[in-house]
């Protein structure tokens, strides 16, 4: 377990790739294309910067980290990888085709994990060759500042590979929480239908959008308002973690505010796009 592999160096990927690394790992991280790899690259060397800049880290330590990563377009180099977390689009089909990839590429002792916000992690367990050694391991971002990782269990995962993927959390430096294979699993089924209903608040006019953020910094000593953190998540993340637990409960109070649809059929969908609820 001293070998990571992480495929998708997006936001999330490039975070766990990071701060894996810096928690001593040595890191695989891929991507499909040598652009999205280039991509993921300057994310960790830019998130690393941040470490340096702010005194968290001086340059012989950043220098140190980033010899322990490694990049790669092909999952084959996952090979003598003892765990390898899946950091790609929130989207069933491609979280399935990937974890198919990883699965034909690691060794038979290897954990294969999932960073899914949402989707079950019972039902991904199809795409791998061995179910038991499955488990959802969901980082919070930014990965390298949140403490949460919440660790999800399958219906076919072993005791052994909770007790690694738990264990690899830890040496992250993470607070590692078990939690059952649901819709949403804690974090989000809690989290969600707050900025849902904020979303809702907004459309029907109850209070503006800053009034309604203030409300929850103010009176619930929430850090961040639930539309900025919509816009922080991304607008789109948001509505497809909505969906799931609409459809995975079938209960009406998860019900996506249509405003939501609108501003993600818009392109607004936050930080990312430079507008959402707030404009940036």
């Amino acid at each position: 377990m001293k070998r990571m592999g992480v495929l998708g160096l997006g936001t999330m990927g490039s975070g766990i790739a990071q701060a894996a690394a810096e928690s001593g790992f040595e890191v695989v991280g891929v991507e499909v294309s040598g652009a999205l790899l280039e991509k993921g690259r300057k994310r960790v060397e830019a998130g690393i910067e941040r470490r340096v800049n702010s005194g968290r880290m001086d340059s012989d330590g950043a220098a140190a980290v980033l010899s322990r990563i490694v990049y790669s377009t092909s999952t084959s180099d996952f090979s003598d990888c003892g765990v390898v977390v899946e950091a790609v689009f929130e989207e069933e089909s491609v979280k399935s085709e990937a974890l198919k990839s990883i699965s034909a590429a690691v060794s038979e002792s290897a954990v294969v994990a999932s960073n899914t916000s949402s989707i079950s992690i019972t039902r991904l367990s199809g795409s791998v060759s061995h179910p038991e050694r499955f488990i959802g391991m969901h980082f919070f971002n930014p990965v390298p500042v949140m403490k949460l990782l919440e660790v999800v269990r399958g219906y076919l995962t072993s005791d052994e590979t909770a007790s690694k993927a738990m264990e690899t959390g830890r040496r992250m430096g993470k607070e590692v929480v078990s939690v059952a294979d649901y819709p949403g699993f804690v974090s989000n089924r809690v989290l969600m239908p707050m900025i849902n209903e904020a979303a809702f608040a907004l459309m029907e006019g109850v209070a503006s959008r800053d009034d309604i953020d203030r409300v929850m910094k103010l009176g619930m000593n929430h850090p961040m308002g639930p539309l900025e953190l919509a816009d922080f998540i991304g607008v789109d993340v948001c509505l497809d973690i909505l969906k799931v637990l609409y459809e995975g409960f079938r209960d009406p109070k998860y019900r996506p505010c249509p405003l939501l649809v609108n501003m993600v059929n818009a392109g607004r969908i936050g930080r990312k796009s430079g507008e959402g609820f707030y404009t940036y």
